[in-house]
């Protein structure tokens, strides 16, 4: 019996999907160039409370960077990207042992997609030498 025409589609899809998990599954995190969504650990402590050990999503890699020398002031061309959040939930957990004046909620971000980008100050820890 003839397959649809979209049925080939789906299957193409399938087949190309499981084939992009098996590399990104196999790669070494050494050799990998680029940005990607990784399991991150990490203890909410807050000034007032006990910490509290959170498992969540973050953006990990290496991004595309370079340099060049020019003659004209600042001497230097730059580009440099890093890689940051594209989209983001809002997570928050409430942290153990609060003094009573102090409010046990600890807000953090879970990334659901990353991309390599300039660095803003709005949401990223952006450091120059």
């Amino acid at each position: 019996m003839p397959l649809h025409p979209l049925s080939h589609s789906v299957h193409f899809l399938l087949v190309a999907g499981a084939a992009v998990v098996c590399v990104s599954m196999t790669t070494p995190l050494q050799s990998f160039r680029g940005c990607a969504v990784r399991e991150f650990s990490f203890v909410a402590q807050k000034p007032g409370c006990k910490g509290l050990h959170i498992t969540t999503e973050a953006c990990w890699g290496r991004c595309h960077t370079w340099e060049r020398p020019i003659l004209e002031p600042p001497f230097i061309h730059r580009h440099h990207r890093v890689c940051t959040y594209s989209r983001i939930r809002h997570m928050m957990a409430r942290l153990p042992g609060c003094l009573p004046n102090i409010s046990s909620l600890y807000h953090y971000p879970m990334a659901l997609q990353c991309h390599c980008t300039f660095c803003s100050m709005e949401d990223t820890e952006c450091q120059t030498f």
